[in-house]
């Protein structure tokens, strides 16, 4: 049986009948731009950037995804034509600057060129991932994989693994307990180097606020996922918290019933 599964002409599920725990999500895995946006208008250069994707994280994703057993719904377009980890309305869905760069392929779209983009790119990603979720019936926890540049706006950012929650702070809290018992070389933050109120949470709102199933989004600098042994190496760390951080929620929930019973 193959271990992927085209969910549209840009998504792909990896590993689509891995029964683990987790659902794991890739929205900025490649920096692909289809031939007919002609690059955006921007050098070849600059879509080597963070600007354009997220540099080793489709590695790490593909690493937890096969350690843990999980399906992987993975973007291959770039960001820049449509950030699935943004909703239609806005512009940053589709941005006509990204950190310091203008973006002429997105500067003045109109509002069908944004529904064509919207319907050609976001759409068949957000269906791949509510099917997955539809067809599970034991709650997985929802986890998004991310990286960000070391330098942005330049300045450099001395965080180096980020644990994002929106209103659901269970894992988020749960890996970072883990990481600091295991006294990890590493500097973790929680809503770093951005949060909610940065926007970045909407897959998170989306799919699993609603369902109330426990989330993540892991942002790790890129700098530390550079090459192969790198990114398995942070793919083991990541799966070693998020177990830690599954069985305590596990635990809690199991104590929790028995109280009440």
């Amino acid at each position: 049986m193959s271990d992927t599964h085209a969910a549209g002409r840009y998504v792909e599920v990896r590993n689509p009948h891995g029964t683990g725990a987790y659902l794991l999500i890739c929205e900025h895995a490649s920096n692909a731009i289809p031939a007919e946006f002609a690059r955006l208008g921007l050098p070849a250069e600059t879509l080597t950037s963070h600007i354009a994707w997220d540099p080793g994280a489709l590695a790490v994703a593909l690493e937890m995804s096969r350690r843990l057993d999980a399906p992987l719904v993975v973007q291959n377009a770039s960001r820049l034509i449509y950030d699935c980890n943004r909703p239609p309305h806005e512009p940053s869905a589709m941005p006509a600057v990204s950190e310091i760069f203008e973006i002429p392929g997105n500067a003045n779209l109109s509002d069908a060129d944004r529904q064509r983009r919207t319907a050609e790119f976001y759409k068949p990603f957000r269906d791949a991932v509510t099917a997955q979720l539809d067809a599970r019936h034991d709650h997985p926890t929802l986890v998004t994989v991310h990286s960000f540049t070391p330098i942005y706006h330049g300045k450099q950012r001395a965080v180096e693994i980020g644990l994002l929650h929106d209103s659901d702070d269970r894992i988020a809290d749960g890996m970072i307990k883990a990481a600091r018992a295991e006294g990890t070389r590493f500097d973790v933050q929680l809503n770093e180097p951005y949060g909610p109120a940065d926007g970045v949470t909407h897959t998170l709102r989306e799919h699993a606020l609603p369902r109330q199933i426990p989330n993540v989004m892991i942002e790790i600098r890129n700098d530390l996922i550079a090459d192969e042994g790198a990114q398995i190496a942070m793919a083991n760390t990541l799966c070693g918290w998020l177990n830690s951080a599954q069985q305590s929620l596990s635990l809690g929930l199991e104590e929790t019933q028995g109280s009440g019973s």
